[in-house]
C-alpha cells in the first residue's frame, strides 16, 4: 500500500501589507512630448484641403478628382514625406486577403 503525504492546513495571515503608492515609474516606457507633425506637413496638408475644396486635387496616378477629405490629409501627408518635413511613418495594412 502507497503510504499519503500529509498535507498542511495552514490558515492564511489575514494582515497583508499594503504597497507605497509613491512608486516610481520607468522613464523607458512614457512617451515623450513635442507634436507629431512639422509646419511643413501641417502646410501640405492645408494646400491640399484647399485643392480638393476648389475641385483642383488630383490623385496619383489616374488623375481623377479627389472626393474624400481622407484622402486629401494623405496626399498632403506623402507629399510632406516626400519633401522630408517631420511625419510619422502611415500605418501597415495587414497582409491578411478576404475570402
Amino acid at each position: 500500500m502507497a503510504r499519503r503525504k500529509k498535507t498542511s492546513t495552514r490558515k492564511k495571515s489575514s494582515s497583508t501589507r499594503k504597497k507605497s503608492s509613491t512608486r516610481k515609474k520607468s522613464s523607458g516606457s512614457r512617451k515623450k512630448g513635442g507634436r507629431k507633425y512639422g509646419p511643413k506637413a501641417q502646410k501640405k496638408v492645408k494646400r491640399a484641403m484647399h485643392e480638393m475644396k476648389r475641385g483642383k486635387l488630383k490623385s496619383g496616378r489616374s488623375g481623377k478628382k479627389v472626393k474624400s477629405r481622407k484622402q486629401a490629409i494623405a496626399i498632403g501627408l506623402s507629399e510632406a514625406r516626400r519633401s522630408g518635413g517631420k511625419v510619422p511613418t502611415p500605418k501597415r495594412r495587414s497582409s491578411q486577403k478576404r475570402s
